[in-house]
């Protein structure tokens, strides 16, 4: 570096300092100034312990800033809650749902069917014309995806077939199966060939 080079880095240095870095402290006093009010004032000696601080705004702007910053994290929570939930629950609707289907089917084959009685012993052949009055109320009535949640005709049947008094000769065979059979249009049961 030459001597030439030195002092110019010095004269360049001290323009910088004259014409940058000087006028900036007296032009941020300057500012500074600016914000106190050029008649102000004094407050009576009864206030002046009395400091008045607007914190009303501040706290409505940090509320709704808070707000705006939860809703996300409330919503991913809400989300997550139906996710874990939401099966189960789907499940015990669709329970209930079966379950009315069932007993309001029920209800309406034991008025539909005559010598059928509420809340007394249905006899084996009541009983089965009760089960397919029932079923085919059920098939007639309610939705398809609530048929299959109650495992079809037969799982209606079968439903129904348990909610019934029926006597004690009453069985799935001889009361159930005939209700089927008339209802799904079953045939009776092939009987297997005798070979000669």
């Amino acid at each position: 570096m030459t001597s030439t080079e030195f002092f110019a880095g010095i004269a360049v240095r001290r323009f910088a300092r004259s014409v940058i870095v000087r006028p900036v402290l007296p032009l941020g006093l300057l500012v500074l100034s600016g914000c106190v009010p050029a008649h102000a004032v004094p407050l009576p000696a009864t206030d002046a312990a009395a400091f008045v601080l607007p914190w009303g705004d501040a706290v409505l702007a940090l509320a709704q800033g808070l707000a705006t910053l939860s809703m996300p994290v409330v919503a991913a929570g809400v989300a997550a809650a139906l996710a874990r939930f939401g099966g189960p629950l789907r499940l015990l609707v669709t329970d209930a749902l079966v379950e009315r289907l069932v007993r309001n089917a029920t209800d309406y084959a034991l008025n539909a069917v005559a010598g059928a009685v509420r809340g007394r012993r249905l006899t084996v052949s009541v009983g089965s014309a009760v089960i397919a009055q029932a079923v085919q109320r059920a098939l007639d009535q309610a939705p398809a995806w609530l048929i299959r949640a109650a495992g079809g005709g037969e799982g209606v049947a079968a439903k129904v077939f348990r909610s019934l008094p029926l006597e004690a000769a009453a069985t799935a065979g001889n009361t159930l199966e005939p209700a089927l059979d008339r209802v799904l249009k079953r045939g009776p049961a092939p009987t297997p060939r005798e070979t000669a």
